[in-house]
C-alpha cells in the first residue's frame, strides 16, 4: 500500500508591457516568431540586464496575497544549464534570497496547501520540433515569469488541482497575469512520490521524486498524476525505486514519457547575478504595497454568504475571475433593491439576462409573479413539511438554508413566486 505526496511549480508569464531584462515588447502572443527580441534577451554578448520593477512589485503583491514572507532582502542568481532555448547558458532567476518566502493558501477541503517560495525569473525561447530539425522562437525569451513553489504539501489529487485552480483566479483578480493556460501564460509541474503508510505516519518523504513537466491543463495534471500513481506503485510493489527525472504528459497515448535525469540544486552551479545589484526592500514600501492589495476570492465568496446570504455554490460562482463581470453586474443590481438570491440565480443560469438595463431586468423579474397570498401559504407548508430536516437546521443556527427552501418554493411555484416574499414568509414562520 502506497500513498501520494505531491509538490508544485506553477510558472506565470507577469502581465507588464515590457520583458524581464529588457525593453521589449511583451505581448509576444500574436507576433511572428523572433519579432520582439533584442540583444539583450538573445543573450549577445555585452548586453547588460536591467530589472523590470513592474514585475518586482507584480510578484511581491502574489506574495503578500498568498500569505507569504516578502523580503526585505533579495537578489538574483545565474541559474547554469545548457539548451537550445537558452542562448546565455544560463537562466537569471532567485535562488538563496527570492521575493517571498513561506506562504500557505487554504483549500476548499479545509488543508492548508503550505508555500516554499515564490521567486521571480525570465522564460526561455520556444521550440518546435519538425522532424530532425528543432526551430527556435526567441519572442518568449526574456518574458517575466514568477514561480510558485509549494512543499510537498498534497496527498490528493483533488486538492493539488483546486489549489492550481485558486492560484489562476488570485492572479486574474489582482490583475497581474491572464494565466491563460492555451497561450502558455500558466504552466504546472507536478512533483510525484508514492511512500507507505508508515512514512507519511512519521512525515518522511521518498528518497526520490518524479517531475512532470510542462502541464497545459488542469485536466492533464490530473490525468498526468494519475498515471504516475499507478506506474510507480508498480514499480514499488516489485521491489524497484522509480528513477528520479523529469517526464512529459503524452495525451494522444495517456502516458508520461521519460526527458531527462532531474537535476539538483548544485547541477545548476548557481551564483549571485552579478550584473544586478541585491534590492532592499523598507517597511514603507511593503506597507503602501499591501494597501494595493484588491479583496481577494475567497474573501468575495466570504461576504457574498454573510452580507447577501446567497447559498454556498452561488457565492463560489460568482467568486470566480471567470464570473468578476457578473460580480460587479450583481451588486450593481442588488443595490437598487433586487433581491439577491434571484439576481444571482438569473445571472449565473440564464445568460439573456446578463445585458439587461436596471429597468429591463425589473421588468422581467416582476413579470407574471404570484402574490397571492393564499398560493404562497399553500407552497410553503408544502415545502417545510416535505423537508423538516431543513427546518431543524434552521431552527439551530444554519441560517443559510433558509436560500435552499426558497428555492424548493420557486419550484414549487415553477419560478412565478416573488423570492422576496417567500424569503420573508418563511423566516416568519420559521421563527414562530
Amino acid at each position: 500500500m502506497y500513498n501520494l505526496v505531491l509538490g508544485l511549480e506553477i510558472h506565470l508569464h507577469l502581465k507588464t508591457k515590457t520583458k524581464m531584462f529588457c525593453g521589449c515588447d511583451a505581448n509576444i502572443y500574436t507576433a511572428e516568431p523572433n519579432t520582439h527580441t533584442c540583444p539583450t534577451c538573445l543573450g549577445l554578448p555585452g548586453a547588460l540586464p536591467v530589472p523590470n520593477k513592474d514585475a518586482v512589485k507584480q510578484t511581491q503583491l502574489l506574495g503578500l496575497a498568498l500569505n507569504c514572507k516578502v523580503n526585505t532582502n533579495s537578489r538574483f542568481d545565474r541559474k547554469h544549464y545548457f539548451y537550445p532555448d537558452l542562448p546565455k547558458g544560463y537562466q537569471i532567476s532567485q535562488y538563496k534570497q527570492p521575493l517571498c518566502e513561506n506562504g500557505f493558501l487554504v483549500l476548499d477541503s479545509g488543508t492548508k496547501a503550505k508555500i516554499e517560495r515564490i521567486h521571480l525569473e525570465e522564460d526561455t525561447a520556444k521550440s518546435f520540433h519538425e522532424g530532425d530539425k528543432t526551430l527556435i522562437d526567441f519572442n518568449k525569451s526574456g518574458m517575466p515569469l514568477v514561480e510558485i513553489v509549494t512543499k510537498p504539501t498534497f496527498t490528493a489529487i483533488e486538492d493539488a488541482v483546486d489549489f492550481c485552480k485558486k492560484i489562476q483566479d488570485i492572479v486574474r483578480f489582482l490583475g497581474i497575469s491572464d494565466a491563460d493556460m492555451e497561450k502558455g501564460q500558466m504552466r504546472l509541474e507536478a512533483n510525484i512520490s508514492m511512500r507507505t503508510p508508515k512514512m507519511e505516519s512519521a512525515n518522511e518523504l521518498p528518497k526520490y521524486k518524479v517531475e512532470v513537466k510542462n502541464i497545459n491543463s488542469f485536466k492533464f495534471m490530473e490525468k498526468a498524476v494519475k498515471t504516475e500513481i499507478a506506474r510507480q506503485t508498480e514499480l514499488l510493489t516489485q521491489g524497484q525505486t522509480p528513477i528520479q527525472e523529469n517526464r512529459g504528459w503524452n495525451e494522444s497515448t495517456g502516458t508520461t514519457i521519460s526527458q531527462r535525469s532531474k537535476e539538483e540544486a548544485h547541477d545548476y552551479r548557481y551564483f549571485p547575478e552579478p550584473d544586478i545589484p541585491p534590492m532592499v526592500f523598507n517597511e514603507k514600501y511593503l506597507q503602501e504595497l499591501k494597501k494595493k492589495l484588491p479583496e481577494l476570492p475567497h474573501q468575495v465568496k466570504a461576504r457574498l454568504i454573510s452580507h447577501y446570504k446567497l447559498s454556498e455554490n452561488n457565492a463560489k460562482l460568482l467568486s470566480t475571475a471567470e464570473n468578476m463581470f457578473l460580480l460587479q453586474k450583481f451588486e450593481e443590481l442588488v443595490q437598487h433593491g433586487l433581491d439577491s438570491a434571484k439576481v444571482a440565480n438569473l445571472l449565473l443560469n440564464k445568460p439573456k439576462f446578463r445585458n439587461l438595463t436596471l429597468e429591463e431586468f425589473k421588468a422581467k423579474t416582476t413579470e407574471n409573479k404570484v402574490t397571492d397570498t393564499a398560493l404562497l401559504e399553500d407552497a410553503i407548508n408544502k415545502v417545510l413539511h416535505a423537508n423538516s430536516n431543513a427546518v431543524t437546521d434552521y431552527k439551530t443556527g444554519k441560517e443559510s438554508i433558509i436560500e435552499f427552501l426558497v428555492g424548493m418554493v420557486m419550484r414549487e411555484t415553477k419560478g412565478k413566486a416573488d423570492a422576496a416574499l417567500v424569503r420573508n414568509s418563511l423566516i416568519s414562520k420559521l421563527k414562530t
